[in-house]
């Protein structure tokens, strides 16, 4: 986990949909209402935009990428990102689409962990284990625009405070995330987070990509991966890692070359992708967390040219290529997603932390900042 001394943020804008100061340059960034909660909570949807047909929108829901509209090579234009239309979708059926996910990212054995000798116990979601903080985790929280900001570098800022105790997690956490695009169809997310208390923190973004484009009948198994680690981490039959640092070398888990996704995610020759119904594992990038960013992943699609690389300054990537979906969920323009409709990539540290020494540490301590940044970088046949 990298930390760094506390800092300040910027506050403050209103609530109305406008087109903000800022728009007579390159870049401009929109308000608009998206719904209301069942609380009476509004949500809204900021909007950032580029000259070169990049558009990335942000629900303030689970401070979740919402929409991301990318050209391809001939200059035609589609969303690239798995969700729905309406609060409603996100509401009634979440899974976790496009949202910041935490207080921990991933899996807690038995939604368990002791930290300084206390042992707390967060609420179970995911068969036995905690997965993403939580039933009632961050990506259910609406969060409050801090920022919001059009020119060369548009961008908007979200903030949220967890309480002590939320979920089952020791400390009052201000996690804030940080979205922003420029003229070269980069797309960035700062996340960072301070406590009072001492607590564990792992936060990632859970953006299901389909380069086709979302509801391309192709779905994203056609897709080439790039993932430059060594090793993975096995998992057990409940997804938790056994602890193993297995090399990749001469396994359907060396993506160290570009590999179509869809060439191995259905082998049953081997017992992990028969646990998890395909890939859904934590590469290692790195031992460590990594004193600059560095290349996570790259994806491509061959039909439309698009291309993405992820870096990060985080030790880990999770692959998951989207095995439980099942044509039960109703997506946007009303398409019905199914397995290997996208897959989801987060740089995060690696599953299960809290509970293995051997995997590093996640712990936050008062005047700490955790930070998690991601890059993200769109091009098309290498232009």
């Amino acid at each position: 986990m990298r930390t760094k001394s506390k800092s300040a943020f910027a506050m403050g804008v209103g609530l109305t949909a406008m087109l903000l100061p800022g728009a007579a340059l390159a870049g401009t960034a929109e308000r608009a209402a998206f719904g209301t909660m069942p609380d009476g909570h509004a949500v809204e949807k900021i909007t950032l935009a580029n000259d070169h047909g990049m558009r990335l929108s942000i629900i303030t829901l689970g401070a979740s990428v919402q929409a991301l509209d990318l050209p391809d090579r001939d200059g035609k234009s589609a969303d690239v990102v798995l969700g729905y239309d309406t609060l409603e979708g996100y509401i009634k059926k979440g899974n976790f689409f496009g949202a910041i996910v935490g207080r921990v990212a991933n899996r807690i054995a038995d939604g368990r962990f002791t930290l300084d000798g206390k042992q707390y116990q967060v609420p179970i979601n995911n068969g036995d284990n905690a997965l993403h903080g939580g039933p009632e985790g961050f990506d259910k929280k609406v969060w409050t625009v801090v920022s919001v900001k059009g020119g060369a570098k548009p961008s908007v800022t979200l903030r949220y405070v967890s309480p002590d105790g939320e979920m089952g997690f020791p400390g009052k956490l201000t996690t804030t995330a940080t979205y922003s695009i420029d003229e070269g169809n980069h797309m960035r997310l700062d996340l960072s987070a301070t406590s009072d208390a001492p607590t564990v923190v792992n936060l990632s973004n859970h953006t299901y990509w389909n380069l086709a484009g979302e509801g391309a009948p192709q779905g994203a198994l056609d897709e080439k991966l790039t993932i430059p680690a060594r090793w993975y981490t096995p998992t057990d039959a409940g997804s938790i890692p056994t602890g193993e640092f297995r090399d990749v070398s001469g396994s359907i888990f060396d993506f160290r070359k570009p590999m179509r996704v869809a060439l191995h995610v259905r082998d049953g020759s081997d017992p992990q992708i028969v646990l998890a119904r395909g890939y859904d594992h934590n590469w290692v990038v790195s031992r460590k967390p990594p004193a600059a960013m560095q290349l996570m992943a790259r994806l491509e699609d061959p039909d439309t040219g698009r291309a993405m690389e992820i870096r990060s300054n985080q030790p880990g990537v999770q692959f998951y290529s989207g095995n439980f979906f099942d044509s039960t969920l109703v997506g946007k323009k009303g398409h019905l997603y199914r397995q290997g409709d996208a897959i989801v990539l987060e740089p995060q540290a690696f599953p299960d932390t809290p509970n293995r020494p051997e995997f590093g540490s996640v712990r936050l301590a008062p005047g700490q900042t955790y930070e998690n940044h991601i890059l993200y970088t769109f091009t098309t046949d290498g232009k």
